[in-house]
């Protein structure tokens, strides 16, 4: 459903969450390490997510990337699949067609259409506070 880009920017965000909590930047190399992503394909996407101000960064010998806690508590899930890739999760066809819409409905549009507005609705009211929580509390993973 999501990209590989959007998987690894949800589990990086997730875990800059956890760290930065205890006020700690951390580097391109944990981060890829800790998420299980390549560090440049890593770097690219926490590139999108400074540039969509999800995500901050301090260059230098203390530097590193991190999400203050106030961010954290507000920015949800859909936010980030939005700056990722884009609006298509949304608004798109289940089965991939272009001219897919109500007027001219794929077999699964109608169906589908109920689907998408479910994950809206979850991604919209999930923040990535709710999200490193669940990690540090163990009763969600966060590396495979």
């Amino acid at each position: 459903m999501f990209s590989k880009a959007c998987e690894y920017g949800i589990r990086a965000v997730i875990f800059l969450t956890s760290k930065s909590k205890n006020g700690e930047r951390t580097n391109i190399t944990d981060i890829s390490e800790k998420i299980n992503s390549p560090p440049a394909f890593t770097a690219k996407i926490l590139q999108k997510l400074v540039k969509g101000s999800i995500v901050s960064s301090v260059k230098g010998p203390n530097g590193g990337f991190y999400i203050s806690e106030k961010d954290s508590a507000r920015i949800s899930l859909a936010e980030i699949v939005n700056i990722i890739d884009g609006d298509k999760v949304f608004n798109g066809c289940g089965l991939g067609l272009k001219d897919c819409n109500a007027l001219n409905p794929c077999p699964l549009h109608h169906k589908f259409k109920a689907v998408r507005e479910d994950l809206k609705k979850i991604l919209k009211e999930t923040s990535l506070k709710e999200l490193a929580e669940q990690v540090e509390n163990g009763t969600a993973i966060l590396k495979i």
